[in-house]
């Protein structure tokens, strides 16, 4: 006598395609997830350099922050109190005001007529600086002010 009993492998060879299924679709979903959080987490981790005239040609929103670059204006420094003070960037073809509105004091190195390099954000044409980098010695330029200098032609090689 045949037994009519069907063999159980069949609902199981479903149930495992249906699982193979929902893994790849939780893989894919995981996958779109840390997408978006690595995106969020580099939009406030990268800022674009500008230089004067780039930014005086098209100016960035107030809430972009970026680093602008150029030389210190010669006779543009001046004090505010405490480790605030007030320049002027140029890069020969734009000249772009800054205030400096960050907690450190000013670098020793930052002075008129060399390159510096300042993240922060445009604010109603005037550019609040939060952090300031200056130049390490007498013949080092940031690659961005050195390309930024050339482009106006104004750039002169350090003496050696």
């Amino acid at each position: 006598m045949q037994s009519t009993a069907k063999p159980q492998f069949r609902g199981l060879k479903g149930l495992k395609k249906q699982r193979r299924i929902q893994v790849v679709l939780l893989a894919f979903v995981a996958l779109i997830l840390a997408s978006v959080f690595v995106g969020f987490a580099l939009k406030d981790g990268i800022n674009f350099f500008r230089s004067p005239t780039q930014v005086l040609e098209e100016a960035p929103p107030e809430t972009e922050v970026f680093r602008l670059g150029g030389l210190v204006k010669e006779g543009s420094i001046v004090g505010r109190g405490g480790v605030r003070f007030d320049f002027i960037v140029t890069d020969g073809g734009a000249e772009v005001p800054v205030r400096y509105i960050g907690d450190n004091p000013r670098p020793d190195l930052f002075k008129e007529g060399t390159g510096t390099i300042a993240t922060g954000r445009l604010v109603d044409g005037v550019f609040e600086a939060t952090t300031l980098l200056a130049k390490h010695d007498e013949t080092y330029m940031p690659k961005e002010v050195m390309d930024a200098l050339k482009e106006q032609g104004v750039y002169k090689e350090p003496d050696t």
